[in-house]
């Protein structure tokens, strides 16, 4: 009897067995999702922009930074430069990215005097640069400090060629500044409306009242986070906010803003929360991430039903930001520190971490591939 016994559970063992090894591998659980064939770059203390293949997810080259530490960084419309103020916002370097080199540098500071940029924004065919700066003056007893203003800088004879006085002479310490797809152009955005400067002469030729309620009973729309690296030429999309005027409750929502027809979107998706926001290339679907302090969140955004569809608690860390990879199947957290977390889309697991060499300087800058590029324009 007792051999029988033997025999039945051996028996049993086997089927066991062979019906684990008889299920189908799940390869979606198995397999991490490529982030796509892009280029990543970013700013890393103390000296130059680290190159990452996005494929393999590993530092490939750099780019030397001969101006200091690398600081607030614009890329061309082109994508083809990188405009870099350095940490102490007296020099602005320009490096083709390309040839990973150095086109040209400048600063505004001699002898006494100390000129610190505060914002820049190139234009797209590379004739100049426009900054607000501030400078201050050593004296004998003092510094005398200038006031804030808005300048024309050209490239070709390294010199400020005008002044554009700021509307109705109210200074202020930075300026949010977009041009044309052809540079004709110029956007500047008020507290109040979008001033409209033609790019010959710099005159005023136009006026967007954005201070205007979209909406009946509603009040004006406030730009919230915005994605220019994946948006198209002219438009802004992102997460707007409003007021409610009469119980003064905040609402957020999904806006997009055509500067040429001087038109908006907006559609309310709940109450006004602090969420980070970067569009997946394509523009149909974006992400977010709200942080608050022992609490992270990444959402999920539908542009082309207007509405949020998905939020998920992760494990975070304090001071984070985000950007998709270059198909949208990854989420990158980067900032503070010199790691970069990913993460899959479609199911928020971590998936693995990137060490770079020093710490971010600048932010995180996804350039797409060939095929990606196509692909998005095409959609």
């Amino acid at each position: 009897m007792r051999t029988v016994q033997v025999i039945f559970r051996l028996a049993f063992a086997a089927l066991a067995i062979l019906a684990i090894l008889s299920r189908p591998v799940r390869t979606e659980e198995t397999t991490a999702p490529s982030p796509g064939n892009g280029t990543l770059y970013v700013g890393t203390f103390p000296d130059h922009f680290s190159i990452i293949d996005e494929a393999t997810t590993t530092i490939v080259g750099k780019i030397p930074f001969t101006s200091g530490i690398p600081r607030r960084t614009t890329v061309s419309r082109d994508r083809t430069r990188f405009y870099t103020v350095e940490a102490q916002m007296e020099k602005v370097e320009i490096l083709d990215i390309a040839s990973r080199s150095t086109v040209d540098t400048f600063t505004l500071s001699s002898g006494n005097k100390k000129v610190r940029i505060r914002a820049l924004e190139p234009d797209p065919k590379h004739r100049f640069v426009m900054m607000v700066t501030r400078a201050a003056t050593r004296l004998s007893d003092r510094f005398e400090i200038g006031p804030s203003e808005l300048v024309q800088y050209e490239l070709a004879t390294h010199k400020v060629v005008r002044t554009v006085p700021w509307p109705k002479g109210e200074e202020r310490e930075a300026a949010s500044i977009q041009f044309s797809p052809d540079g004709k152009l110029m956007y500047l955005f008020s507290e109040q409306d979008v001033l409209i400067y033609e790019t010959a002469t710099f005159t005023q030729v136009d006026t967007w009242e954005l201070s205007k309620p979209v909406e009946e009973g509603m009040a004006r729309l406030q730009f919230g986070p915005t994605d220019a690296h994946n948006d198209e030429p002219g438009f802004y999309t992102g997460l707007f906010t409003t007021e409610d005027p009469v119980q003064h409750r905040r609402v957020m929502g999904i806006g997009r803003v055509n500067l040429a027809a001087k038109t908006v979107e907006f559609h309310s998706i709940g109450p006004a929360t602090q969420v980070g926001f970067s569009m997946v290339p394509g523009r149909k679907l974006a992400y977010g991430l709200m942080s608050e302090i022992g609490r992270y969140e990444f959402w999920k955004f539908d542009l082309e039903r207007k509405r949020m569809v998905e939020r998920v608690e992760f494990e975070g860390r304090p001071r984070m930001s985000l950007r998709t990879s270059s198909n949208g199947k990854v989420l990158y957290i980067w900032n503070a520190g010199h790691t970069l977390d990913m993460y899959d889309a479609a199911t928020y697991k971590y998936l693995k971490t990137l060490e770079l060499p020093g710490d971010y300087t600048t932010e995180l800058f996804v350039f797409p591939g060939a095929s990606t590029t196509s692909t998005a324009s095409r959609e």
